[in-house]
């Protein structure tokens, strides 16, 4: 028989502000060793540019990921990118054996198309099959505040079965740094699907414990540093 199948996570990037969200949830699933199918909105392209300063182009996305995820492109062997137009793309369809989707960040349009079933690009395509086929579905919405109408799609995408995650870091980790805060919400999408990693302080029961550890410098590691 032939090698096991390459089952990767398909990470979306819409384009609301909160691009450091994503480059932290990649780096979090390639540290755990888990594949990865990356699709980046035309408008998240604009949120990188001004958020990093790095254009994410098509035919140097290799390059470009590297530089925005501040890693070595020998470490993103097990990566595949898919242009938002393409949907003809092998997540588009049921039978690509992906375990599902982490949309990092979501915007509030995201959010209605995939609330709404729309397919208008290829993120919202996935988004719909990774529902359609009862896979995981992390929705990663960043916006404040929100209006009503969006809080009936977020409903909706509960009902469909996805995870709805607000871009909201805690606290209680002990986080200090905007990295910190960044990794606690990237550690979350993660542990929505069940995907180990160590980019925040756990909550044992003891008030000030992360706080205290931080200080004495055991705060956790954050993975790509």
């Amino acid at each position: 028989m032939g090698t096991a199948k390459r089952q990767p996570w398909v990470v979306g990037v819409s384009g609301a502000s909160g691009t450091p969200y994503a480059a932290s949830v990649i780096r979090g699933l390639l540290a755990a060793g888990e594949a990865v199918d990356l699709v980046v909105s035309r408008a998240a392209r604009l949120t990188i540019l001004d958020e990093t300063g790095i254009s994410f182009r098509d035919a140097h996305w290799r390059t470009d990921l590297a530089a925005w995820l501040a890693v070595d492109e020998s470490g993103l062997e097990d990566v595949r990118y898919w242009p938002a137009g393409d949907f003809a793309a092998g997540p588009s369809s049921g039978s690509y054996p992906a375990k599902g989707m982490l949309v990092v960040p979501a915007t509030t349009g995201a959010v209605a198309g995939i609330a709404l079933g729309l397919s208008k690009d290829l993120l919202q395509r996935v988004a719909s099959v990774t529902l359609k086929e009862r896979r995981p579905l992390v929705v990663c919405v960043r916006e404040t505040p929100l209006n009503g109408v969006t809080l009936k799609h977020l409903v909706e995408l509960d009902a469909q079965g996805a995870v709805v995650l607000p871009a909201s870091p805690g606290f209680y980790a002990g986080g200090s740094t905007v990295r910190e805060l960044v990794d606690f919400v990237a550690g979350r999408v993660l542990d929505a699907v069940g995907v180990p990693h160590s980019l925040y302080l756990r909550w044992e029961g003891e008030l000030g414990a992360a706080a205290r550890r931080s200080d004495a410098g055991g705060a956790g590691s954050a993975e790509g540093e």
